[in-house]
């Protein structure tokens, strides 16, 4: 048995430790060590291999901590993955937030509250198409939304696009009373919500009367050409391939297209079909183009949410006899690798090896991954 310390006077505690000291029973649950705080210091007691990881993952967010941001439960998690990795651990957890932007809009300000969180707002920045692909309330939408009226405050494009595929779930749309428009707007009301967050009612009720900001069914993008646009598709996995392709070929000059989806929720009859599931084979050897994967650790919502996404992961591990983290079939190089397939017949045998999602062979040419 051997112990390591960590004075921590010069923090808030609960910055560093979250309530009840949950960050530090977090460790506890992953790496068998025993933690306790007295007098300002934390001692972390256990087997030399696993105090050695307690340890650098301490480390980790001590620094995090010294440098003003609140430790949460996905910086937790993601301290522990590094300091279990082998050999370069690469950036540390603070390398990771620094450059994140942050935007103060009229009613609040947004921040990065999880390291993939922090990579999705450089990504935002950096490049003019990326995905985001993981489960509900990982802030994929609502973090694209601020990038766009941060984009727009800025003057780098002129208008906002915002962009669902009105797919039902279970219902259908000829049963909702009301014309076209009444319709359809209960599918794009999570758009209006994530902007009425940013900025007061009147400026975006102003914004969408003069075409500033405009929000749509995916239906109705079929031969337009954005400009000067900063164009979010949001449930893209309610998407077809040529719905895909159609939405992604609107790019004008100087545009921006951010794409979101969550896999494990698609509503399309055979979800197979589903466009974010495949195009992740067609376009992750393009080079300019960035896929962003969030797990459970990244939700930010009620704890619950985490906790009810990973018994769903569960249930459906036990089902499909294979894990699942949330993100679904996908190219994510940190998923978790897909159980090995029972042996069966030739009849019974799905596509051969090298076969992207859904069975298209032609979608496996080029390089394995998305650009990372």
């Amino acid at each position: 048995m051997i112990a390591r310390k960590f004075p921590i006077e010069h923090l808030d505690a609960l910055t560093l430790l979250g309530r009840n000291d949950a960050n530090l029973r977090h460790i506890e649950r992953v790496v068998p060590v025993r933690i306790t705080l007295r007098d300002g210091t934390i001692t972390v007691s256990g087997e030399a291999a696993a105090v050695s990881s307690a340890a650098r993952a301490l480390k980790e967010l001590v620094e995090l901590a010294e440098r003003g941001k609140v430790v949460e439960e996905a910086d937790v998690a993601t301290a522990l993955g590094m300091s279990r990795r082998n050999g370069d651990p690469g950036a540390t957890l603070a390398e990771v937030y620094q450059g994140a932007p942050g935007y103060a809009f009229d009613r609040k300000t947004v921040r990065a509250r999880t390291p993939m969180q922090a990579e999705y707002l450089k990504s935002l920045e950096e490049h003019e198409v990326v995905f985001a692909i993981g489960p509900a309330g990982t802030g994929k939408t609502y973090l694209a939304v601020a990038a766009a009226v941060q984009a727009l405050r800025q003057k780098k494009v002129d208008r906002i696009v915002l962009v669902r595929p009105a797919v039902e779930a279970g219902e259908n749309l000829g049963f909702l009373p009301g014309d076209m428009q009444e319709k359809v707007d209960p599918y794009l009301r999570p758009m209006y919500d994530a902007l009425a967050d940013l900025m007061s009612y009147d400026k975006m009720r102003r914004y969408v009367e003069l075409g500033v900001i405009e929000i749509a069914p995916l239906a109705f993008m079929r031969g337009r050409t954005l400009h000067n646009a900063f164009v979010i598709l949001d449930e893209a996995q309610n998407t077809t391939v040529r719905q895909m392709k159609m939405f992604l070929t609107r790019m004008g000059v100087n545009s921006r297209a951010v794409i979101t989806g969550d896999i494990t929720q698609i509503d399309l009859k055979d979800p197979d079909s589903s466009g974010l599931v495949r195009i992740q084979q067609i376009l992750g050897h393009v080079a300019d183009i960035r896929f962003i994967y969030f797990h459970p650790e990244d939700v930010v919502r009620h704890r619950l949410v985490r906790d009810i996404i990973r018994a769903f992961d569960d249930y459906h591990a036990r089902q499909n006899g294979g894990a699942e983290d949330g993100v679904g079939v996908s190219l994510d190089p940190d998923a978790p690798a897909a159980p090995a397939p029972a042996e069966s017949s030739p009849a019974d045998a799905g596509p051969p090896s090298g076969v992207g999602p859904g069975g298209d062979p032609s979608a496996d040419e080029g390089p394995r991954g998305p650009s990372r």
